[in-house]
């Protein structure tokens, strides 16, 4: 019975396949503008087309007539591409005059590009802490051991570096997991003091879902000099954050763990969208998480060759995405890369 009916499928496809080819004879003939090519395109040679939906059909005939059966369908495409492109250049030929143009006729309006949210973002972060006296810094994406690990405080066997899943080039290198190696980069360039915030993009070997992506944007914080101390950190994010959230957003300090800080924290701001009250974004708790911060760890200081008895400093490091989700309510972080116009017109 099987058998039967695969047969019955089989002839019913070459059936198909002789009427597609008439249909497509007969539409190609009517044509009298080249408007109307479009749409037999779409119809007949689009992803939904008929030769389109032909192929579709090829799981349900027997594997000793997919190659006869494939061979056929490849055959009619190829015709029909060949039919239409010549039909095409009929109308597009120099010497055609079936088709009139009235050149007194306004133009068609081009759309108007705009910035990417995450671009808006950075910009808008970069320029506050400008405003705040920082330099701007930056360093490559491929990476050393000793930059993105060993000199923040991560020994080979160091456990924390199983908090960042890495992925390794073939000659050794490192797409940076983080963009802290563009402070020890500058620290090991430059004498305190040191004053900047390094954007970028960082990598890590994750599972890509609707929260976690394999890239994402950083904007990493350092200030080195003498006396410098967490009160000085603390006056830095509270204006930082009142002027990217505005005047009434609440922060609060926890106490975290960071190889490259001592002490360290993580600080959360009461939910813009919610004022605090609790949200579907803020998981009804009135807060959210925005970055890691902490005092430079002594050894990141011999690391570079800065004395760590004589200078003191604090960073920070906030993740971009996370931040621009936030702000405007976005729940899958797979759409700022996507690049779907329709999604980014809205910003």
């Amino acid at each position: 019975m099987m058998g039967d009916k695969y047969e019955k499928n089989c002839d019913m496809i070459k059936d198909t396949i002789l009427e597609v080819q008439k249909q497509f004879k007969e539409a190609l003939a009517k044509v009298q503008e080249a408007l109307a090519l479009e749409e037999i395109k779409n119809t007949f040679l689009g992803r939904k087309g008929k030769v389109a939906g032909l192929f579709s059909m090829m799981g349900e005939v027997p594997a000793e007539e997919k190659k006869d059966l494939g061979q056929l369908l490849n055959k009619l495409k190829i015709e029909l591409q060949s039919d239409f492109d010549a039909k095409v250049s009929e109308f597009t030929s120099s010497t055609s005059k079936k088709e009139w143009v009235d050149y007194t006729l306004p133009g068609y309006s081009m759309p108007k590009g705009s910035r990417h949210p995450l671009t808006q973002a950075v910009d808008d972060m970069l320029s506050i802490f400008q405003r705040l006296g920082f330099d701007i810094a930056y360093g490559p994406e491929v990476e050393t051991d000793w930059f993105n690990f060993e000199s923040l405080n991560f020994p080979p066997n160091h456990p924390a570096r199983d908090m960042q899943d890495t992925f390794y080039t073939e000659g050794g290198g490192i797409l940076r997991t983080h963009t802290s190696p563009v402070q020890t980069r500058y620290m090991s360039k430059h004498e305190p003091p040191v004053r900047i915030v390094a954007p970028g993009r960082v990598f890590r070997n994750e599972a890509i879902s609707a929260r976690s992506y394999c890239l994402f944007h950083q904007i990493e914080g350092l200030y080195i000099d003498t006396d410098i101390t967490f009160a000085d950190l603390k006056g830095t994010i509270e204006l930082f954050c009142r002027m990217y959230y505005g005047k009434d957003v609440k922060i609060k300090f926890r106490t975290s763990y960071f190889p490259f800080t001592e002490p360290s924290a993580e600080i959360d701001v009461s939910c813009f969208l919610c004022g605090g009250k609790g949200c579907r974004v803020c998981k009804n708790t009135g807060w959210l998480e925005i970055m890691g911060c902490g005092m430079v760890d002594p050894n990141v200081m011999k690391a570079v060759n800065y004395d760590p008895e004589k200078y003191t400093g604090y960073a920070f490091g906030l993740g971009v995405e996370r931040m621009v989700m936030m702000r405007l309510g976005i729940n899958d972080i797979r759409t700022l890369f996507e690049n779907d116009v329709e999604f980014l017109k809205q910003f």
